[in-house]
């Protein structure tokens, strides 16, 4: 089984130009309560680094791209992300880090709740036990 799912957006636009739709419980497969975005990352610092215990994202670079390595203890997957109508899904205890942006990379995230501390997995060793 792939740790890759990837949500593909309806692109709407006509000759005026793209118009991308995200809807909760349509094409994003969780209620969306929280709205991030990554921009003016350093190509040579990664990120993430952490699980999440029950948070469910959904990221897409709206511009540029960026590696994504995907773990769930078993096994590991990396992935590109660089098409804005195409979403990669992070589910829960999954530890992901995010490699290689490029200069012009603007991630969007979108997450099933809002922030928790408490929900983060940030040591490697307790996202194995946990799992």
């Amino acid at each position: 089984m792939s740790l890759i799912k990837w949500v593909e957006l309806p692109n709407l636009g006509d000759h005026r130009g793209s118009l991308m739709v995200a809807e909760s419980a349509k094409n994003v497969p969780f209620e969306v309560k929280r709205i991030y975005y990554i921009l003016d990352a350093k190509p040579d610092v990664p990120r993430g680094f952490h699980a999440h215990k029950s948070l469910i994202q959904l990221a897409f670079c709206l511009k540029g791209s960026c590696k994504m390595l995907m773990d769930n203890g078993v096994e590991k997957q990396e992935v590109y992300i660089n098409q804005p109508n195409k979403g990669l899904i992070i589910p829960p205890l999954v530890w992901h880090e995010m490699h290689d942006f490029s200069e012009d990379c603007v991630m969007l995230v979108l997450a099933s709740d809002c922030y928790d501390e408490s929900d983060y997995i940030r040591d490697y060793d307790d996202f194995v036990k946990a799992l």
